[in-house]
C-alpha cells in the first residue's frame, strides 16, 4: 500500500469494514465509473439518478439521490486524495476545486470527509471506509440517521453488481 493508514477517533468517526469477495480493482471500477456507482450507490429502495466524478484532487463527487417520495437529494463533494485501486478520499465541506462549501448535504446534516481503503485480500478484498466528523454530534446524527445500515447496504449493493461485470 502507498498510503498511511489513519487510526479512527471513536468520538468523531464511523467505521465501517469488512472482506468482501470480488477484486478490489472492479471495486475502484465501481466506485469511479459514474454509469456504475449510479447502479448501486444508494440503498434500496432510494436511486441515484445522476452522478459526476472528475477523479483528480480538487475533482468534483456529485451524486442526486431519489427517495421513494420521489423527492430528490444533491450531494456535493471534492475528492482530496486519489490513489488508484486503494484508496479516495473526498469531502462534502468542499466543492470542486476545494472551494468551500456553504452547506452540508441534507442526507447527513454536517459535513464529514469519507475514506474509501481498498486492500488486497486472499478472499477478494479488504473495503473499509472511514466517515469523519467535526465534533460528536455530527458523528452522531450520521450515525442515528443509518450510517452502518445504509452504507452496509450499498456495500452489498456494490458486490452484488461487480459480480455481473
Amino acid at each position: 500500500m502507498t498510503h498511511a493508514k489513519y487510526k479512527p477517533d471513536p468520538r468523531l468517526d464511523l467505521v465501517l469494514e469488512r472482506i468482501v469477495d470480488v477484486p478490489r480493482e472492479l471495486v475502484w471500477k465501481a466506485w469511479t465509473t459514474p454509469e456504475y456507482l449510479k447502479k448501486w450507490f444508494t440503498p434500496v429502495p432510494w436511486t441515484t439518478i445522476d452522478c459526476e466524478i472528475d477523479l483528480r484532487p480538487g475533482g468534483i463527487f456529485r451524486t442526486v439521490m431519489r427517495s421513494p417520495d420521489g423527492e430528490d437529494h444533491p450531494n456535493t463533494g471534492c475528492y482530496l486524495e486519489v490513489v488508484e485501486n486503494e484508496k479516495l478520499v473526498w469531502t462534502d465541506a468542499l466543492e470542486q476545486g476545494y472551494r468551500p462549501s456553504n452547506q452540508p448535504n441534507d442526507c447527513v446534516d454536517s459535513f464529514f470527509t469519507a475514506i474509501i481503503m481498498l486492500e488486497p485480500h486472499e478472499g477478494g478484498t479488504k473495503y473499509t471506509v472511514i466517515a469523519l466528523h467535526g465534533d460528536e454530534e455530527g458523528r452522531k446524527k450520521h450515525e442515528d440517521r443509518g450510517f452502518h445500515k445504509g452504507w452496509g447496504s450499498a456495500l452489498d449493493q456494490l458486490v452484488a453488481f461487480v459480480k455481473t461485470l
